[in-house]
């Protein structure tokens, strides 16, 4: 099943950073632009940043699973396994702050898959994850 790509807007707070943090850090390409927002091919996806003024800054919130706490919202991509192990490693190696470290999850077990979540600039929380065995991405 081929899966078509998704479309994703969302808002950052600054537009440079952002853009710096995407293009750059995460070696996201850049399309089109313009003085408001930037798209980016998001392994695949479209991705739009879009600024919107600073307001007050909600209360974080996250839920909790296998004893961390996982920040809600979020967003991400499935990688494949190979392709999760060198981008976590890139990751490490630009500093990232994760909120969590990249880990296994069911480990041996039916959906086993890696993850990691972070934060781009603006505070919005992204997850990558990959599972040991790609078929196994909706099991129960």
């Amino acid at each position: 099943m081929k899966i078509p790509p998704f479309h994703l807007a969302i808002p950052v707070s600054d537009l440079q950073k952002a853009r710096e943090f995407y293009r750059d850090t995460l070696g996201c390409g850049e399309g089109r632009s313009s003085e408001h927002w930037v798209d980016f091919n998001f392994f695949g996806h479209q991705l739009v940043i879009h600024y919107k003024p600073p307001q007050e800054t909600e209360k974080a919130h996250s839920n909790p699973v296998d004893g961390k706490d996982v920040p809600v919202p979020h967003f991400g991509v499935v990688l494949e396994w190979d392709v999760f192990q060198e981008f976590s490693k890139l990751m490490e190696s630009r500093g990232i702050e994760f909120i969590i470290d990249p880990y296994i999850r069911f480990k041996g077990e039916v959906g086993e898959q890696a993850t990691m979540f972070f934060k781009d600039p603006s505070g919005n929380a992204l997850e990558f994850k990959a599972f040991k065995n790609q078929d196994q991405l909706f099991a129960s």
